[in-house]
């Protein structure tokens, strides 16, 4: 009976989605402006670090369409993308803001959506 193999990169989206959801992460970061913004470059770094120490692995390459600004509640919904075109969506949601801190939860999707083509 043939055996289903199951991606590598699937087993790492899996891994970092359970690690997201256990790990409940969140994170920090200090901006320098009179209306606290975070770069999208910087949020998806953050992200990315974070996701990495939650789950033991690489960092996964992560992309954001816009920058998060520092307003409770706003959300922003990012991307990260398998080494075989796979995705998995990461919704980022300020959750308080602090002088020029702001401070904010992420999740990632429950399912990868395979890669386009």
């Amino acid at each position: 009976m043939p055996r289903t193999r199951t991606p590598a990169a699937v087993s790492i989206l899996s891994a970092v989605a359970a690690g997201a959801l256990l790990a409940g992460c969140s994170a920090s970061v200090k901006v320098g402006t009179s209306a606290p913004k975070l770069s999208r470059e910087k949020l998806a770094s953050t992200v990315s670090a974070k996701l990495a120490a939650a789950t033991g692995r690489p960092e996964p390459h992560i992309t954001c369409p816009e920058d998060l600004a520092g307003k409770v509640g706003t959300t922003t919904r990012c991307t990260l993308t398998a080494d075989d075109g796979s995705t998995l969506g990461v919704t980022v949601r300020v959750t308080s803001v602090e002088g020029g801190r702001i401070h904010f939860d992420f999740k990632a999707d429950d399912k990868a959506s395979p890669a386009a083509g």
